[in-house]
Order: C-alpha cells, then sequence, then structure tokens
C-alpha cells in the first residue's frame, strides 16, 4: 500500500506544472523548472478540456504528453500505467536524433560537412567494399531522402529495404553495396538506410558505435539516462529508430534546436547546423505524409494556423504517433509518445492533440 501511495504522490507532482515537495526535487534533478499554465501563456479550460479527452480516449495506447514553453515544463501527464521513468520505443523520430548526432559529428571535426560525399566517408576502410556510386551522393541528400538509392521502405523488392539487411550481423557491407537508382537529388523516396547511412558514417569517423557517441555526446550532457538503442553484434547502431527513450528526455532533444544548439551554456551542436535543420525543406514530402509541408535533415516541416496563430514548426515522427513538435520562434516543444504502432488513427491522433495544446495559446 505505500508503494501505491507514494507512486500515486510522484504522478500527481508532474501534473500541469504543480510545485508540489516532491516535483521540485524531481525539477532540480533533471535542470528543468516547471511553471503554470497560465504563466505559459495557456488556456487552463482548454488545457484540462483536452487531458480530460485523452483519458476518456476509446484506445488506451497513448502513453505521455510533455509540453516544454522557454525552457519551463508547462504540461507533463502520462497516462495507461506509464509514467516519468518510462521509455518509449519512439520507431523512426529516431531518425531525428540521429541528424542531430551529425551536427555534433561536424562540430567536432569528424565529418567536414553535409555536402561530404557518402564514398569519402567509407573509402578508407580496408574491411569493406563501397560502390564508387556513392562519390556522386552527398550528405545533405541522403538527410533529405533523395540519395537516388534503390531502396524504398515501402517496397520490399528494392534492395535497400529494411527486410534485406535488418536481421544480418553486420549491416555495413551490404548497406555501402546498394545501387542508384534514380540520380542523387532528383526525387523523394523515404527510406531507412538513408539514417543508417549517416549512423554508419559517425561510426567510422568516431570509431565508437552510434549508442555509445550519442551516450557520451548527446545524452549524458542533457542528463538523459534511461535509453536504450538497439545495436546489432557488429557494433552498429539501428540509426533509423529502435531507440527508447523517456517522454521528457524526448522532449529535452527538442529544446536543443530552441535553444540553438545550447544545453546548460554549452555549445552542443554550431547554431549554423540548428539553422540549416530548420529551414532545410525538400516539398515532395507533401505528396506522401498528409501532416507535412516538406522535409529535410531527416525533420518534417509544416505551416498551419491554430486558433488565431498561424505557426511554423518542424517535427520528428515514428510509428506509433511518436511526434516530437519543435516551434522555434515560441520556444515550444511538445513530446508525444504512444503505442499505436500500425494503428491508422496514429499520426492523427497526436496531431489532433497537437493542434489543441498550440489552439490554447493565449
Amino acid at each position: 500500500m505505500r508503494a501505491i501511495l507514494l507512486l500515486s504522490l510522484l504522478l500527481y507532482s508532474c501534473s500541469l506544472g504543480q510545485k508540489t515537495t516532491i516535483n521540485k526535487q524531481i525539477q532540480q534533478d533533471i535542470k528543468l523548472p516547471s511553471i503554470s499554465l497560465e504563466e505559459a501563456g495557456f488556456n487552463r479550460d482548454s488545457i484540462e478540456s483536452l487531458l480530460n479527452d485523452i483519458n476518456n480516449t476509446e484506445y488506451k495506447d497513448f502513453r505521455g504528453l510533455v509540453v516544454i514553453k522557454d525552457n519551463n515544463i508547462v504540461i507533463e501527464e502520462y497516462y495507461n500505467t506509464f509514467w516519468r521513468n518510462s521509455i518509449h520505443d519512439i520507431r523512426s523520430a529516431g531518425k531525428s536524433v540521429t541528424a542531430l548526432l551529425l551536427g555534433i559529428a561536424i562540430k567536432e571535426g569528424l565529418i567536414k560537412d553535409v555536402d561530404q560525399s557518402i564514398y569519402s566517408l567509407f573509402s578508407s576502410n580496408k574491411n569493406y567494399s563501397v560502390n564508387k556510386d556513392y562519390k556522386k551522393i552527398k550528405l545533405r541528400q541522403v538527410l533529405d531522402m533523395s540519395s537516388g538509392l534503390d531502396a524504398d521502405s515501402d517496397d520490399t523488392k528494392t534492395m535497400g529495404n529494411a527486410i534485406n539487411w535488418l536481421a544480418k550481423d553486420d549491416w555495413k557491407e551490404y548497406i555501402l553495396n546498394v545501387p542508384l537508382k534514380n540520380q542523387p537529388g532528383e526525387s523523394f523516396v523515404y527510406a531507412d538506410i538513408n539514417a543508417l547511412l549517416i549512423g554508419l558514417a559517425i561510426e567510422e569517423a568516431s570509431g565508437m558505435s552510434l549508442k555509445d557517441y550519442a551516450k557520451e555526446k548527446l545524452f549524458e550532457p542533457l542528463g538523459i539516462r534511461q535509453v536504450y538503442w538497439f545495436t546489432n553484434a557488429a557494433n552498429q547502431t539501428g540509426a533509423a529508430g529502435n531507440l527508447y527513450l523517456t517522454t521528457l528526455d524526448f522532449a529535452k532533444l527538442g529544446m536543443l534546436i530552441t535553444n540553438e544548439g545550447k544545453w546548460d551554456n554549452q555549445q552542443i551542436i554550431n547554431t549554423d547546423y540548428i539553422d540549416l535543420l530548420i529551414n532545410s525543406k525538400n516539398p515532395a514530402i507533401s505528396d506522401w505524409f498528409f501532416l507535412a509541408d516538406s522535409y529535410g535533415m531527416f525533420w518534417y516541416k509544416s505551416s498551419r494556423t491554430f486558433g488565431n496563430n498561424k505557426i511554423d514548426y518542424l517535427f520528428g515522427s515514428g510509428n506509433g504517433g511518436n511526434h516530437l513538435i519543435v516551434i522555434p520562434k515560441e520556444k515550444i516543444v511538445i513530446a508525444l509518445t504512444s503505442s499505436a504502432y500500425g494503428q491508422r488513427y496514429q499520426h492523427r491522433r497526436s496531431y489532433i492533440i497537437m493542434s489543441k495544446v498550440l489552439a490554447a495559446l493565449e
């Protein structure tokens, strides 16, 4: 009974920025203060109505909602037995995290810039062959899903589809020899192999698995301690997804963008890379994903009107309705975790929740 009571108190303390003694201690541990809805400029009635709707939803697979504004926690709510310390598989939103790690690698000088060719990053490796076509492919095109490779996540017949390499103990040589199907930069084709190439490039340059590189260079500086990221027998990390984080830690990654690459006065990623991440846009995505206007740097980009406000935002998105929404101008981050994997309503529900949060801005 005592354990149940303690858990109830802890969950209650994480709601709507209430400043109880327990909550203050937790906030001190993670270096994020909390403020009230009113202080953050949100209409309380609208937000409470939204939270009530989430509680009463027919499907019990929504897990967490965290809203941060101006580096303060405004909303932190968990559902269906999940709580602050629960980690979640954010699926393809992991690609957006891989893009952040590339920014760190460029800042450290491990990789020159996004105009470097894929071939140049692997040609010195004597243990693997590399397709000469990779000389034509720039990192920028891989990040925009326009690499031109014979790979399509929606077409298992393509050589680069994950079904052909995911079960292998070593992905590297297979992936580095997937041929071109189109000219690089010619068309948008969503494929997991693109994120794997970025992850492998960071691993090649750093001499570390992407998981360990992320732990040292990104997760530990941000105080992110509860992480699982699938890594194969050859110590290659699944850079296209397979990353488990808490909802709050998911939100912290968005704060790195609203703070122009800084965390706790430390410049983790250069500002110019963050600007590129925000502004790089391939408009072809709008024909593929109804929630986005464009795509670039493994992030979706959109502009929508919520209430009386037109808002430009970017978001990482993963199967199940896992979304990390970042609004740089307003310094707002919204993290949504959900296990509605493969369900038709997954992304639409997350969009509706985000819409109601943003419509509540006064």
